[in-house]
């Protein structure tokens, strides 16, 4: 790599517009840190049968998303071979703030057998932010045309990566900073607000969708995020990203329409944000 590379970043969004807000405050913070040239790839949903994205449900045409918990789950397995498998490429989901400068990740090392850059321990691998060596990743990642009619493919690439830890090289965990994690802001290198039903843009968005006519992708229960610091860093961005002449419409498509995915209903977070209630002493003496 040279020193001045362009970063090509990968972001998984939604088709309808529900994202405006992330994409926004995602692509100013990106900006703001980032010292080199920086190219972003939207990836949402497209009826163009040209399109790297096409899905028709009508027809089964295309990506099959009837079993992706996002309409992008299982985008970031393609990007090796949009990308020729050649160079890297950083995928990122949309609701992800940056706060360093992005050609720190870009240039961590990925070697011996790792593909991908990411954040993996004994409790979880997570790939949404992560780093591909997409000529190594040529290997290990079927063709797009297995990917598309498969909907599945997204969990199975998981189970792979998570069964086979020699494919992943691990990161500090602070390029992947799921809802705080207890760190102090600063120490945050890139913070992932993650649990879908406390998401900071969750106030803007909800209502402008509703606005226009559409229903928001995320339907199930919403409610305040923990940590009022973090969510005052999205409000702080969001008004810089605007006050610098970014808007909301630079982001907009021609809505996608309905796609079958996985509800939301039920969704129960994650232990950072809904922490699991300790036991009462009476439970504990008698297991209960």
């Amino acid at each position: 790599m040279k020193p001045n590379d362009t970063i090509r970043v990968f972001v998984g969004c939604d088709p309808n517009n529900c994202d405006l807000e992330q994409m926004m405050v995602l692509d100013y913070s990106i900006h703001k840190h980032t010292s080199v040239p920086v190219e972003i790839v939207w990836m949402q949903l497209s009826r163009d049968p040209k399109s790297y994205w096409y899905s028709n449900p009508g027809t089964g045409e295309g990506w099959d998303t009837t079993k992706w918990s996002t309409p992008f789950s299982g985008f970031r397995w393609a990007i090796p071979e949009y990308c020729g498998y050649s160079g890297r490429a950083i995928y990122m989901d949309a609701d992800v703030v940056v706060l360093d400068d992005l050609a720190n990740l870009w240039r961590h090392p990925i070697n011996g057998k790792s593909v991908v850059a990411a954040k993996t321990n004994a409790d979880m691998t997570r790939l949404c932010t992560c780093v591909w060596d997409c000529n190594k990743a040529k290997d290990v990642v079927p063709p797009i045309q297995q990917l598309r009619k498969d909907p599945d493919s997204h969990k199975h690439m998981m189970k792979l990566l998570k069964k086979n830890r020699k494919l992943i090289e691990p990161y500090l965990n602070t390029y992947n900073c799921v809802d705080g994690e207890g760190l102090p802001i600063e120490d945050i290198k890139i913070l992932h607000y993650s649990d879908m039903g406390t998401q900071f843009s969750h106030k803007y968005a909800i209502d402008r969708v509703k606005a226009e006519g559409f229903e928001h992708w995320f339907d199930g229960n919403i409610m305040p995020h923990p940590r009022q610091d973090l969510s005052e860093v999205f409000d702080e961005y969001y008004n810089e990203a605007l006050a610098a002449g970014y808007q909301l419409d630079n982001y907009r498509v021609e809505p996608f329409g309905r796609f079958p995915k996985k509800s939301q209903q039920g969704y129960v977070g994650n232990k950072v944000t809904r922490p699991p209630a300790s036991k009462s002493l009476f439970a504990k003496l008698f297991n209960r």
